[in-house]
């Protein structure tokens, strides 16, 4: 038999799940591998064997993030009424995945990480990943319309503005307390109902194809 794995996917987790906790109570500044090692029972070494360095866990978590999106966007139903499921994916996904993981949707979205990306090769296809899945939803509103999607990857940007945005007012206490979920609705409703006869069906514009 061979040797047994000294860090395995399970250590990985228990290290992600360990620093989310950490970065959620002191900010990613207070990240420490030491303590890390420490509260998860395992050694320096075993992060620096599976991540290659802290800014490698950081990437790490980060890809998480992205990874809890996708799954959540492919996990929601899909009903007869797309721009309703559009919707659902900003509130139900986006916003349940930052209030309940906000030290992560600051990691993925607003934390500038000075790390190459080729050093953690898997972060950019699962943040592709989320992208797409809620490109998929938009270019199912344009069908059911019977509109061009050519305009898709831009509306796509402006229905992710909308959310991160809406999620940090919130994580920071902007929102109206009590009245949170209703806005996020009655705001992307607004977007979507745009997208149905504005941004799916906008021209071209000169130069492009």
């Amino acid at each position: 038999m061979g040797r047994p794995r000294l860090h395995d996917e399970e250590t990985a987790e228990a290290l992600l799940d360990a620093a989310e906790l950490m970065i959620a109570a002191d900010g990613p500044d207070a990240l420490s591998l030491r303590r890390l090692s420490e509260q998860t029972q395992t050694s320096t070494r075993a992060v620096y064997s599976l991540f290659g360095s802290k800014d490698g866990l950081v990437l790490a978590l980060a890809q998480r993030a992205f990874e809890m999106l996708d799954a959540g966007i492919h996990a929601l139903p899909t009903t007869a009424d797309p721009a309703a499921d559009l919707v659902d994916a900003g509130v139900l996904v986006f916003r349940q995945f930052a209030i309940e993981h906000p030290s992560l949707f600051r990691l993925a979205f607003q934390h500038r990480n000075t790390t190459p990306s080729q050093q953690w090769p898997n972060l950019g296809p699962a943040q592709q990943a989320a992208l797409t899945g809620l490109g998929e939803r938009i270019a199912e509103l344009a069908r059911a319309r019977d509109i061009t999607d050519r305009a898709t990857p831009e509306a796509m940007i402006e229905f992710h503005a909308l959310c991160e945005g809406l999620a940090a007012l919130e994580l920071r206490g902007v929102l109206p307390t009590g009245n949170e979920e209703q806005l996020w609705r009655h705001a992307l409703t607004a977007l979507v109902s745009g997208l149905n006869h504005d941004a799916l069906a906008r021209p071209e514009r000169p130069g492009n194809k």
